[in-house]
């Protein structure tokens, strides 16, 4: 059981990231589907609002779930496995996007 107030914040945001990610595929393929792609993420977002801000708004809670699970365990001490999913699926999703930035497709 999640104890601390820090580790609760970790645990919702990643909660949420998913439930944003569950939202922005369902966007994709019903809403957008026939809009194609940007070839940046400024051109995407002015062709697809809905999805690219609901998309960043995963990836900044994915962050700050793993910020936060981060602060909960080493400074508050959080013991919870909640909170050490929560903070290793962040971490995933921190190490996902450094990959993006350096190796671009």
């Amino acid at each position: 059981m999640v104890k601390t107030k820090l580790g609760k914040f970790s645990v919702s945001f990643v909660a949420l990231m998913f439930l944003l990610f569950f939202l922005g595929s369902f966007l994709a393929k019903s809403f957008y589907k026939s809009t194609s792609a940007g070839k940046t993420i400024l051109e995407d977002i002015f062709k697809r609002p809905l999805l690219s801000i609901t998309m960043l708004f995963g990836f900044v809670c994915g962050i700050g779930g793993f910020i936060t699970g981060i602060f909960a365990i080493f400074r508050k001490k959080e013991r919870s496995v909640l909170v050490y999913m929560a903070t290793l699926i962040g971490m995933l999703l921190v190490f996902f996007l450094f990959g993006e930035i350096l190796f671009p497709h």
